[in-house]
């Protein structure tokens, strides 16, 4: 049986809204940060050395990172119904999205996360300096290509009801923490990316993703 060792407000719930989409039989572990770093404790290390999330144990396996986990759990689980299969209209807007939430759009954003982060905890006499070095990469670098892929997500959202057609597919289970912090980081706001919200919406009125939100208890943003 898979065990998800479940960090909380990680990228990990994206496996465990899978989960209870695809109805596998499996067990949760839930790990607390720690409250000082907000890192991975040492007991979910030992499972995942890296400390990432996700991570998961099976029949001998242990696997990281959430790309490689949902083609493992897929391969096993799925009868094609969350990955188009080739040939099919959907299938090529099911890869792009697939691999632009991990590949283009999570960097961009933990990156940002990672830079706000160090202009707060910067020595006082710092801040400024931090401030201004933060400023400067986010307004040539982060902001610009942030703001292209909302675009394109608002486009996309645009023609059809989820990412890769107008069914659920992985990329959708993929791309939904990824929404997630796109609207609580960066400045996707309703107004202006309303197709984006109606995804957001939908997703969080989806059943599979609302049990997978009790199981989690904790929400998904780490702040």
């Amino acid at each position: 049986m898979i065990t998800l060792h479940h960090l909380e407000k990680s990228q990990s719930i994206r496996i465990l809204w899978l989960l209870e989409e695809l109805g596998v039989p499996y067990e949760v572990k839930l790990y607390d940060r720690d409250p000082q770093t907000r890192l991975a404790p040492a007991d979910y290390k030992a499972v995942s050395p890296l400390g990432t999330a996700p991570c998961i144990t099976d029949e001998g396996v242990t696997l990281a990172e959430t790309n490689a986990i949902v083609d493992y759990i897929c391969d096993k689980h799925d009868d094609g119904r969350l990955r188009p299969a080739p040939g099919t209209p959907d299938r090529s807007r099911y890869l792009f999205w697939f691999h632009t939430s991990q590949g283009s759009l999570q960097p961009l954003l933990t990156n940002k996360f990672v830079m706000m982060a160090m202009t707060s905890r910067v020595p006082f006499f710092l801040k400024p300096t931090a401030k201004m070095l933060v400023g400067g990469l986010d307004k040539a670098f982060f902001g610009p290509r942030l703001t292209a892929l909302m675009g394109e997500i608002e486009r996309a959202l645009g023609e059809h009801k989820w990412f890769a057609g107008d069914s659920l597919t992985a990329a959708d289970i993929v791309m939904g923490y990824s929404m997630e912090l796109c609207a609580h980081r960066a400045g996707m706001d309703a107004e202006t990316y309303p197709n984006a919200h109606r995804f957001l919406k939908q997703m969080r009125e989806y059943p599979s993703y609302i049990r997978a939100m009790e199981k989690d208890g904790k929400g998904t943003i780490l702040l």
